[in-house]
């Protein structure tokens, strides 16, 4: 069964998380440098189902675009250019490093760890994601 891929996009690293086959829980799956998103994605769907991408949407607190939904925007077009098939959703991503970070202190990760932004930017995307699924 096709899975569900989330991307929390960045101008430097991309957080990127999947759900289970049966699209019930979200997982964090890597962070890839934002140059290699799109090698990284033609690899892993030759390997893995995916039917739809939601990717998250920054936006202030207002509701306005920020200098960062230009990104995102361009990344749609070339994720539309080179996956043509691949329905892609926008998701409202306001707060989702907070809440990453949060879960980090939750789960009890050390302070060095949580310095990693790699990660978390992934749990972004897995908030993202989990976020989306709640509402289907």
């Amino acid at each position: 069964m096709p899975r569900i891929m989330a991307i929390d996009y960045g101008k430097k690293r991309t957080g990127l998380a999947v759900t289970d086959p049966l699209k019930l829980i979200a997982s964090g799956l890597t962070t890839v440098g934002t140059h290699e998103l799109i090698p990284f994605l033609k690899k892993y769907f030759a390997t893995e189902q995916v039917e739809q991408i939601v990717i998250g949407e920054p936006k202030n607190l207002d509701g306005n675009a920020t200098d960062a939904t230009a990104l995102v925007t361009e990344c749609i077009r070339i994720l539309q250019k080179n996956f043509p098939d691949l329905p892609i959703v926008k998701i409202d991503e306001r707060f989702t490093s907070k809440m990453a970070f949060q879960s980090m202190i939750d789960s009890g990760l050390k302070k060095k760890d949580r310095q990693n932004k790699a990660l978390v930017d992934e749990i972004s995307a897995t908030i993202i994601l989990q976020e989306y699924l709640q509402r289907l």
